[in-house]
C-alpha cells in the first residue's frame, strides 16, 4: 500500500461497475460537486478472486488484489471518495488508511462490515442499520436532478408529442434474486397498462432494462399494440430520464428500489407493478413508501394524489459538507 498523506481537490466516484451502484455514487458525488466545485472522478475497480468473496475488512493489502482492468487508484488521493457496494469496501477502507485519514471516506449501502470502517455510512432506512456515523436514507441514493430532468424534457417531448394526455410513464426492470419476469408476467402486466390507457384515454411511453429481456418485452407489446405507446426498442437514446420529467403518472416494477426511488423523486403519482415475492428488504422498503402515501399498488386503475418528494442526496451532500468543513 502506498502510504501519503497527500490529496487533491477531487471527489472519488468508485464502484465494481454495476449500474445501479455506479448511479448512487455519481449522484451524491455530483451533488457534493455542485457546491464544491471539485471535479468528480468516476472510477470502476474489480477485486480478484479468491479475495472478493471474503468480508472486505479481511482483505489484506487491497490495492494489490485489484484486477487489472481496475482504474488506477493510487495517490494524491481525493478529498473525497464515495463507493457503493461491497465489493468496493476494502479499497475505501485501503485509501482512509493511506490518506491518513485525510481522504474523508463515504460508503453507500450497507456495506456488511463495521461502519467504524468509514467516516460516514449511508444505507437506506430499510436495512435497519445503525451507529454514531451512520445516516439512513428513505430511498436509494441518485442522480437525478431537477436540472437532468428540465434538459430531458426538453430533448424528448417531440418524441412523444403524438401521444394523447395523461401521459403514463413506464419503468420496467426485470427478474432479480426472489423475482421472476416471465413473458405470461409481461402480458398480464401489458394488459393492465392497456386497461389504464384506455380508461384514461391518455398514451404509454415505456422503456424496458436490460433485465427485461427481448421476450417479456415482446409479450407486453402484444398486450398494448391496439392503445396508444411508444416503447423504445433500444434505438438511440433510452429516454428514461424523459419519461421521468414529462409523464403524468409513473408505473414502475418494484424489483428495483434505486428505479423507484428515482421516480419518487419527481412527486407523481407513483404506481408499483408487483410481479414476484419481495426480500425482506425490499418488502420493508415498499412497505415504507406505501405507509407513507408516496406509491400504491397497480391494478389498472389510475388516480391523482401528492407526497412530498423523495430524495435524500441533497441531505446527505449537506452532512458530508459539513464533515469536510463546508470548503
Amino acid at each position: 500500500m502506498q502510504h501519503s498523506p497527500e490529496t487533491t481537490n477531487e471527489i472519488w466516484a468508485m464502484t465494481t461497475g454495476e449500474a445501479g451502484m455506479a448511479n448512487q455514487a455519481r449522484g451524491l458525488a455530483e451533488a457534493v460537486a455542485e457546491r464544491t466545485g471539485w471535479p468528480v472522478v468516476q472510477k470502476t475497480i474489480g477485486m480478484r478472486p479468491p479475495w472478493r468473496i471474503l468480508p472486505m475488512h479481511w482483505v489484506p493489502r487491497p490495492l494489490a488484489k485489484l484486477t487489472r482492468d481496475s482504474d488506477p487508484v493510487k495517490p494524491p488521493w481525493p478529498r473525497l471518495l464515495i463507493t457503493c457496494g461491497r465489493r468496493s469496501a476494502a479499497v475505501s477502507i485501503a485509501i482512509r488508511k493511506a490518506s491518513r485519514e485525510r481522504c474523508l471516506t463515504v460508503h453507500v449501502q450497507d456495506p456488511l462490515i463495521p461502519p467504524h470502517h468509514f467516516d460516514l455510512v449511508v444505507p437506506p432506512r430499510h436495512d435497519r442499520l445503525a451507529g454514531p456515523n451512520v445516516l439512513p436514507t428513505r430511498g436509494a441514493i441518485h442522480h437525478v436532478t431537477p436540472a437532468k430532468l428540465a434538459d430531458a424534457a426538453d430533448r424528448f417531448r417531440p418524441h412523444f408529442q403524438h401521444l394523447p394526455r395523461p401521459w403514463i410513464g413506464v419503468l420496467l426492470g426485470g427478474s432479480n434474486r426472489t423475482m421472476t419476469l416471465s413473458p405470461d408476467k409481461a402480458r398480464a402486466i401489458g394488459g393492465q397498462l392497456a386497461r389504464a390507457a384506455r380508461e384514461s384515454g391518455g398514451g404509454l411511453m415505456i422503456t424496458p432494462s436490460r433485465r427485461t429481456g427481448e421476450e417479456n418485452t415482446r409479450a407486453l407489446a402484444e398486450a398494448i399494440a391496439d392503445v396508444p405507446h411508444q416503447l423504445w426498442d433500444r434505438q438511440g437514446p433510452n429516454p428514461y430520464f424523459g419519461i421521468l420529467a414529462l409523464a403524468d403518472y409513473l408505473v414502475v416494477t418494484g424489483d428495483s428500489a434505486s428505479m423507484v426511488s428515482e421516480a419518487a423523486s419527481t412527486g407523481k403519482p407513483l404506481y408499483i407493478i408487483d410481479f414476484g415475492r419481495y426480500s425482506k428488504r425490499l418488502e420493508r422498503f415498499h412497505g415504507g413508501l406505501r405507509e407513507a402515501g408516496v406509491t400504491r399498488r397497480f391494478d389498472g386503475h389510475l388516480e391523482h394524489w401528492e407526497y412530498d418528494p423523495v430524495n435524500d442526496t441533497g441531505m446527505v451532500a449537506d452532512a458530508i459538507l459539513e464533515r469536510l468543513g463546508n470548503p
